[in-house]
């Protein structure tokens, strides 16, 4: 993982938003793949003021490792882990009446084990604008509104959305004018208005849906854009200046030659027509490759393409280098499934292709036990596997900066 790219990366999208309107980065799914840990620090380390998650665990797992910046939860929490969000000074998301009910509920008689008394519970409305999956209806928004501002320990922090089409200009439109009806609603009853977020990284690059006050930034921090996405002409530079920070390489641990003749994995869904060698690579299905790549995917080396052949194992992918030029090929030779070798590269938007799905899937598959190598400034910074998470460089990553940010506050607790 290059940190350098993704903090630089960061600074480019945070560069391109209108004056006043601040990025989170969201690293949910373990950073899309990433790593939370490690993307969080480098991020926080450069100055992003604050990220999102999706899940309360998620969250969690950051605040262990030392992250103070705020936290949001972008999916509701079961109410009684609500002391628990106040005491890891979380925020946390609202969409559904009985839910906010449930977790205003909660905040009532909270003891000092949950934090000082001053302490408060930033609540996020989620609003219904079309994407049919969460939040409020319009109508009901006033009123779930008023009952966070009713509560003691509670502050109304946040009105928000997600698109359901980033590129379709009218879908986006409509969503956009629901949850400006949103914000008038509360401007009616006199209610604080809030933090607005709608935009995420589609939004943004298409330039579809106003900033709001916030964009919510996961896929295009990693250097992706959104799979079919046609970006604005404003953005294009900053499109194009996204680099991919994730690269996928293994070395096999067998190489032989295979008379014609020969089935190759299970099935077998593959039989040589010739003599061949065949690399296996120690990765399949459990590390995030998917199956439906049997047969389909390439993979690079000596900074050429060969073919995968033969069905995807759990542990394994077998490639066919019988036509690579020069010294056959070894078990020394490394091979990119992902990333750039010579004047070759495979990004996750062309693995998703092969599959059928999006770039989003191939990255956040990619398992936990696949060993996730951390490089700044041309050096190894950090290693993390299934046993443990190694710094390497004994000391922080160089704070990168983005500009007009302030110092977050302890543990982001207002």
């Amino acid at each position: 993982m290059d940190l350098d790219a993704l903090v630089s990366n960061a600074q480019l999208l945070q560069s391109s938003l209108p004056p006043g309107v601040r990025l989170e980065a969201v690293v949910k799914g373990d950073a899309y793949g990433h790593g939370a840990v490690a993307v969080a620090r480098a991020l926080v380390d450069a100055g992003v003021p604050s990220l999102s998650v999706a899940t309360f665990d998620e969250g969690l797992e950051l605040r262990q490792a030392g992250i103070v910046v705020p936290i949001l939860i972008l999916f509701p929490i079961p109410p009684e882990l609500v002391p628990d969000a106040v005491r890891h000074c979380f925020s946390v998301t609202a969409g559904d009446r009985t839910l906010l009910e449930r977790t205003l509920a909660a905040l009532d008689g909270l003891t000092q084990a949950a934090g000082p008394e001053d302490r408060v519970l930033p609540v996020h409305l989620e609003v219904e604008t079309g994407l049919g999956r969460g939040g409020f209806n319009l109508t009901d928004v006033p009123a779930a509104a008023a009952a966070i501002e009713a509560a003691p320990r509670a502050r109304l922090a946040g009105l928000w959305s997600h698109l359901q089409a980033a590129g379709d200009p009218n879908r986006t439109a409509d969503q956009t004018a629901r949850l400006g009806v949103a914000s008038s609603l509360l401007e009616e009853v006199g209610a604080t208005m809030p933090d607005r977020h709608l935009a995420a990284s589609g939004g943004m690059l298409a330039a579809s849906a106003p900033g709001f006050d916030v964009v919510r930034i996961g896929l295009a921090m990693y250097g992706i854009v959104p799979d079919g996405l046609t970006v604005a002409e404003r953005h294009a530079a900053t499109a194009a200046g996204l680099r991919p920070i994730l690269s996928l390489r293994a070395r096999p641990i067998r190489v032989t030659e295979l008379p014609p003749g020969s089935g190759v994995s299970y099935g077998p869904s593959f039989v040589t027509t010739r003599a061949s060698r065949i690399a296996t690579l120690p990765l399949g299905y459990a590390d995030g490759l998917p199956r439906c790549l049997s047969n389909r995917a390439q993979v690079l080396v000596r900074g050429r393409r060969v073919p995968a052949v033969g069905t995807v194992a759990m542990d394994a992918v077998m490639v066919d280098v019988t036509d690579v030029a020069g010294p056959p090929v070894t078990v020394d030779d490394e091979f990119t499934l992902i990333g750039r070798q010579g004047r070759e590269a495979i990004d996750a938007t062309e693995v998703a292709r092969w599959g059928n799905t999006i770039s989003y899937e191939i990255v956040t598959a990619m398992s936990g036990r696949l060993p996730r190598v951390y490089y700044a400034a041309a050096r190894t910074v950090q290693m993390r596997v299934v046993a443990c998470d190694m710094g390497l460089a004994g000391g922080e990553i160089a704070r990168a900066g983005l500009a007009g940010e302030e110092e977050p506050g302890p543990l982001g607790c207002e």
